[in-house]
């Protein structure tokens, strides 16, 4: 890829380096994805973010002297306007091997949040693809695990997670029917800038460990296990789960379950990858919910993440019901049609964060069912709860926090959510502590944030677009001028500041201490951020105070608000709510037709959509359709769930350059420099197997394992779990020696430690029993 790059620091100078980009076209931004098929100018901004715009769709690219504005105009006559905050302009030319080689052409490439993407058309001489990532904590290129490299019929794609924040380089690359590479049909996708998620909020608030499976880096924790949930993998992945009553535990449910026992606290990540229906689980710890997450007593540490893959990651018919559980995330999928909640936090829960998910609609029921119960709910003192960047679809009862139980207040956190015009309870927040900030309310049917029954709500630098009732305090304001919103509960006291209210939507209602209502106001509304709310301010049902728990240092974490002006575009941005890339599902919503901000109506045209919805996954390359859930059994398949066997899971090369390349395997020790050529790739380094060196794996089915030895160290042999290898060829052209035929045994924990003499592992071999 060839840059022809134009210095701008000179310009750059002159502007200033905290302004915001501002975009000024009719449709918002007009950059692309990166596409090495197309010629593109790369605008790189100060903060890093990379935007790629295809010269076929420009007209012009216009500096003005007099601003310093660097202004893209399209072909379509819409301009993006930047006013200081570029560093670099740049140009990419469309790669050679798209014109010359004729092998992969990667349509598509981006870095998103603590991941990047790449997806690619099919080469017709490969079966499968490896594809190798570069940058961030991987100094050479390292193979990806193959479940995240998928096929969907007419492409391919490609997903890097678990990156730190960095600019890295994503090479696909084909392979033939013989296994054999294809380096010279290889196509690379570089400067993709990876960004990392936002952990302001209370689940973070003095828990710097990490929540769930990964650390704030947002690289995997040391020793964490990983497994791909698809159709037809969730009833049969397997590990050993210390404590459990029977092992190994197979099937997603049976694994959550056996933590229960409070004895083993093994960082685990499940990655759903495309749609995963309730009829393809084992079974449902919760009749109520779907997947019970639950500790053994209070806040339990349970080191779990569930995330999806992509932008297509969706559970169908079930939710989750958390319990006793403390570091526990759920992030990038879509939940439709859940049972009850889509997730419920009940009972005793702590440093949980939720973040970028999609919330459809749940079980159609009748009344104020019909869309569903709750999105997503806390009580039951949960507490350092982080429920932000998730998009609600419609919803009905969108959030709850608190039920009259509660013992402490309980903080929370809720920012930048899109209220995409969902109906009410933006949260509805009882005996709690809760920050609501930076949050887009677009075109709220009911109301948006509610208080009650002593609660103390702190409303921040939020949008709201057409939403009546923006605020509402029980039996006080504008709900005591009416018949009572909140069953007669008592009220709560809000703080606001900063919000950005439209006010041209009929019946809009909003008061303050400044402007009452007979019955009081809604909000008592500050001058500056750190302002307290007196003490002598009650509401005036229940004489409750406000806490000002935001102003107390020991309270309130450390974060940055967004002007509320910006909200929107934020929100609604590319690292905005919701899944990457706003998600595989689309549809649109009835804006400025009669009173859409009050039609709370059941939409049915939505409601089709999300019952008929099929992904387009189609499987690991090299291995049969994975995906259930889009056909007419449950599941898919012919049987529900896709059957009872596991799906194939093919050969396992696993190499050690400076990291583990198949997140299977736990390094202990350091690694050192064994520069070998196998099977025609370079590799420099590998792990010692020395005094203090190891590596740990456990696989999910029976292996015959080869290893690769770099001969720079003396040792020809290794200690599995005890037992000295025997065997084994030397490699003199490669500088390696391999010691192939080690049987391994599925859910059996294995460590490889320092043989007869020191040794440098390169690369782990696993295939799968009777396939050799």
């Amino acid at each position: 890829m060839k840059k022809i790059l134009f210095c701008m620091a000179a310009l750059m100078g002159l502007l200033s380096a905290s302004a915001q980009t501002a975009l000024t076209s009719a449709t918002g931004g007009n950059d692309a994805a990166r596409d090495d098929s197309q010629n593109q100018a790369v605008v790189t901004l100060s903060d890093g973010t990379v935007k790629y715009y295809n010269t076929s769709a420009l007209q012009a690219i216009d500096i003005d002297s007099r601003t310093g504005q660097l202004i893209l105009t399209t072909t379509a006559q819409q301009r993006d306007v930047f006013r200081g905050t570029v560093a670099t302009l740049s140009f990419a030319k469309k790669a050679a091997s798209d014109i010359d080689n004729q092998g992969v052409v990667i349509t598509e490439a981006r870095g998103w949040q603590e991941s990047a993407y790449v997806m690619f058309s099919l080469y017709e001489g490969a079966t499968t693809y490896n594809v190798y990532v570069k940058g961030g904590q991987y100094a050479d290129f390292t193979r990806l695990d193959a479940e995240l490299v998928r096929n969907y019929g007419t492409y391919g794609r490609a997903d890097a997670v678990g990156l730190r924040a960095g600019t890295y380089t994503l090479k696909v690359v084909p392979v033939d029917a013989d296994g054999q590479e294809l380096t010279d049909k290889a196509s690379t996708a570089g400067n993709l800038v990876v960004k990392n998620y936002d952990r302001q909020g209370y689940a973070h608030f003095n828990y710097t460990k990490g929540v769930g499976a990964y650390n704030d880096d947002g690289t995997l924790k040391q020793g964490a296990k990983v497994f791909y949930v698809t159709a037809k993998t969730a009833k049969t992945i397997s590990t050993t789960v210390a404590g459990a009553e029977k092992n190994p535990c197979v099937g997603l449910q049976a694994i959550v379950e056996a933590y229960e026992k409070g004895v083993d606290t093994t960082p685990i990540a499940f990655r759903f990858i495309g749609l995963v229906k309730a009829a393809d689980l084992d079974y449902f710890g919760s009749s109520e919910e779907g997947i019970q997450v639950k500790g053994r007593r209070a806040d339990s540490e349970l080191n779990l993440t569930f995330e999806g893959i992509g932008d297509d990651a969706t559970l169908h018919g079930f939710g989750f019901l958390v319990r006793n559980a403390k570091s526990v995330e759920f992030r990038n999928f879509a939940i439709m049609r859940c049972m009850d909640d889509g997730i419920s936090l009940d009972t005793n829960n702590s440093n949980i964060w939720i973040h970028n998910i999609d919330v459809f609609y749940g079980k159609h029921g009748s009344g104020d069912h019909e869309k569903g119960d709750g999105s997503i709910d806390a009580k039951a003192d949960s507490k350092f709860i982080t429920v932000s960047y998730c998009r609600y679809w419609d919803t009905g009862k969108t959030n709850m926090f608190g039920m009259k139980n509660e013992g402490g207040p309980n903080y929370l956190s809720y920012h930048h959510n899109w209220f995409d015009h969902s109906d009410s309870r933006h949260p509805r927040v009882r005996t709690m502590s809760v920050h609501v900030w930076n949050n887009y309310f677009d075109n709220v049917a009911k109301y948006g944030v509610g208080a009650t029954s002593g609660a103390s709500v702190f409303v921040e630098n939020n949008y709201f677009l057409k939403t009546k009732k923006p605020i509402l305090a029980s039996l006080q304001g504008t709900d005591g001028l009416g018949s009572g919103t909140f069953s007669d509960e008592t009220g709560g006291m809000i703080k606001a500041y900063g919000n950005y209210f439209d006010r041209t939507t009929k019946n809009f209602c909003y008061y303050t201490q400044k402007n009452t209502s007979a019955k009081g106001y809604d909000a008592y509304e500050t001058a500056t951020r750190d302002e307290q709310v007196p003490q002598t301010e009650q509401t005036l049902v229940g004489a409750t105070t406000y806490n000002n728990f935001d102003t107390d240092a020991q309270l309130i974490y450390q974060y940055t608000p967004d002007a509320a002006a910006d909200v929107p575009t934020i929100v609604t941005g590319y690292y905005g709510a919701g899944r990457m890339n706003h998600g595989d599902f689309t549809y649109t919503f009835k804006d400025n037709v009669g009173n859409d901000d009050a039609d709370s109506a059941y939409d049915t045209v939505l409601a089709g959509l999300i019952d008929g919805y099929k992904s387009s996954f189609v499987g690991f390359f090299g291995e049969e359709s994975q995906q259930g859930g889009g056909g007419d059994e449950p599941g898919g398949g012919d049987e529900p769930g896709g059957g009872d066997e596991p799906a194939p899971e093919g050969t396992i090369i696993a190499t050690f350059d400076g990291a583990p390349s198949n997140s299977m395997f736990t390094v202990g020790g350091d690694y050192g420099d064994g520069k070998i050529t196998y099977d025609g790739t370079y590799l420099k380094k590998g792990v010692k197997l020395n005094s203090k060196g190891s590596i740990t794996f456990t696989p999910q089915r029976d292996y015959t394992m080869t290893l690769v030895l770099a001969t720079a160290k003396p040792g020809r042999d290794v200690s599995v779990n005890g037992t000295l290898t025997t065997g084994g060829t030397q490699n003199t052209e490669g500088a390696y020696y391999e010691i192939p035929g080690i049987t391994v045994s599925s859910g059996v924990q294995y460590k490889l430690t320092k043989g007869s003499g020191e040794s440098i592992v390169m690369v782990i071999k696993l295939e799968p029993a009777g396939q050799q």
